[in-house]
C-alpha cells in the first residue's frame, strides 16, 4: 500500500525542532570520514510555459531503509509556485511506500536546514534578523531560527508591499521599503527570493553580519553579489552540487566550507575571523528530502495518518 500525505497532514505529522535535530544528524553524518548522502543529482529542464521542471535524486542517508525521488515544477507567478511530488521508496524492494506534498516538504526541509546554518554562523550575540522575501521558505526559515536561538526584533521586505505587512503581522515584525534597509537594520539577513540580479553587495553588509540566501540553488539565480560573496566567508551544503547549479558554479569561486564540516568541528565558523562576514549559501539536497520525508511517513505509519491506496491493483 502506498500512504497520501497531503500539505495538512505533513503540518500535522512535523515538528520543527525535531526536524533540525534529525538534518543536524544528516550534515554530521554525510560530512564523517566514510559518510555519504549518495551523489547529488540535480536534473533541471526548461518548459514550453513559463516554469521549470526539477529532479532531485537519489535521496539516501546511512541507517534509513528507503529512497526518495522528487520531483518539481516551479512557476513563480502561482502560489505557492512550488508543485510536485516527493516520492519515497523502499530500499529492500522498492515498493512506494508513500507520496508526500512536495511543496511542504521542500519548504521545511530547506528552511530548516537553511536555519540550522544560519545558527550555525551567525554570531551568537546577534537577534535581529531581516527577512527579504516573504514566501514559504522564509516563513518556516524564521519559525526554525526561533528554536535555535533568541530572536529579537524582526524586519521584512518584499517586492508585494501586502505580503510583506501580512508576514509581519505575522512574525510582530515591522515592514521596511528595500533590502538596504534590511541590511541596514539587522545582524542576520535571510533571502528567500527568485531574483537573478543581486539585492545586496558588499556596500550593504557591515562586519560580523551574517547572510543566508537560498536564491542560490540555480544558474542565473543571484541575491547577492559577487563582491559581497567574494569577501565573506562562504558556506554551502555542498561543494559539487554548489559547482554545477549553484552559487560556486555561477560566479566561479574556488570552493567554500560545507555545513557539515562546521558541525563536525564545533566550531562557530573555522578560518572566519570573530568579525567576518558569513554567508550560507544552500543549493538543497536530495537526503534532505528523505529525512523529513522518513520522519513524516514513520509518524503517519504509528498514527494512521493520510490515505493509502493500492497503485497495483
Amino acid at each position: 500500500m502506498t500512504r497520501i500525505l497531503s500539505r495538512s497532514d505533513l503540518l500535522a505529522l512535523l515538528d520543527p525542532a525535531a526536524c533540525v535535530e534529525v538534518l543536524a544528524a544528516g550534515f554530521r553524518g554525510t560530512a564523517a570520514p566514510g559518510g555519504t548522502g549518495g551523489e547529488a543529482h540535480r536534473v533541471i529542464a526548461e518548459l514550453p510555459f513559463p516554469g521549470t521542471a526539477t529532479a532531485l535524486i537519489p535521496g539516501v542517508l546511512p541507517g534509513i531503509p528507503a529512497y526518495t525521488v522528487k520531483v518539481n515544477a516551479k512557476f513563480p507567478a502561482a502560489s505557492p509556485a512550488l508543485r510536485g511530488v516527493v516520492c519515497l521508496y523502499s530500499g529492500v524492494d522498492g515498493d512506494l511506500l508513500a507520496l508526500l506534498d512536495s511543496a511542504t516538504v521542500t519548504a521545511w526541509r530547506t528552511g530548516l536546514a537553511a536555519a540550522l546554518g544560519t545558527h550555525t554562523l551567525a554570531r551568537p550575540d546577534a537577534t535581529s534578523v531581516g527577512v527579504i522575501g516573504a514566501g514559504a521558505q522564509a516563513e518556516v526559515m524564521l519559525r526554525g531560527l526561533r528554536a535555535l536561538r533568541e530572536v529579537g526584533e524582526v524586519w521584512v521586505q518584499d517586492v508585494e508591499p501586502l505580503r510583506a505587512r501580512e508576514f509581519a503581522a505575522r512574525h510582530g515584525a515591522r515592514t521596511l521599503p528595500d533590502p538596504a534597509a534590511i541590511a541596514r537594520a539587522a545582524d542576520i539577513v535571510l533571502l528567500a527570493t527568485w531574483s537573478r540580479t543581486p539585492l545586496l553587495g558588499l556596500a550593504d553588509a557591515r562586519p560580523g553580519q551574517h547572510f543566508t540566501t537560498l536564491g542560490a540553488d540555480e544558474p542565473g539565480k543571484l541575491e547577492l553579489g559577487p563582491d559581497l560573496l567574494g569577501a565573506a566567508h562562504l558556506v554551502v551544503d555542498d561543494r559539487e552540487l554548489a559547482r554545477r547549479s549553484g552559487v560556486l558554479g555561477t560566479l566561479g569561486l574556488a570552493g567554500a566550507t560545507t555545513l557539515g564540516e562546521m558541525l563536525n568541528a564545533e566550531s562557530r565558523c573555522p578560518a572566519a575571523a570573530p568579525d567576518a562576514r558569513t554567508v550560507y549559501a544552500p543549493v538543497g539536497l536530495p537526503w534532505q528530502d528523505l529525512a523529513l520525508a522518513w520522519r513524516a511517513y514513520e509518524e503517519a505509519e504509528r498514527r494512521g495518518v493520510g490515505v493509502t491506496v493500492d497503485l497495483l491493483a
